[in-house]
């Protein structure tokens, strides 16, 4: 089955491509510009696709980084008014043995 897919895929390609040697230049240069464009937006499409897909699962990354960094600093500091002093900012003890 996908041989003749591709036997199908090729001969309309040869098919097409005949067709561009018999037509005249301008013709010619207006038939390659209309595949550029047509593949230049494929292209796009496809990076569009691509992207989608690594800018979701990126953010729901960045939404998971951000919900346990809230709740590291709900838990481990204290807030004076709008001024927030984690713990790891406290200094320890003085030592008087030494």
């Amino acid at each position: 089955m996908i041989e003749r897919v591709f036997a199908a895929i090729v001969f309309a390609f040869c098919i097409v491509m005949l067709l561009r040697l018999v037509v005249s230049a301008p013709r010619r240069y207006r038939f390659d510009a209309f595949v550029q464009r047509t593949l230049r937006r494929l292209h796009r499409a496809g990076l569009a696709v691509w992207h989608w897909r690594d800018a979701r699962r990126d953010a729901q990354r960045a939404r998971k980084l951000a919900d346990e960094a809230i709740k590291r600093a709900r838990d481990h500091g204290a807030w004076d008014g709008n001024v927030y002093t984690p713990k790891s900012f406290r200094k320890p003890p003085h030592d008087k043995m030494h």
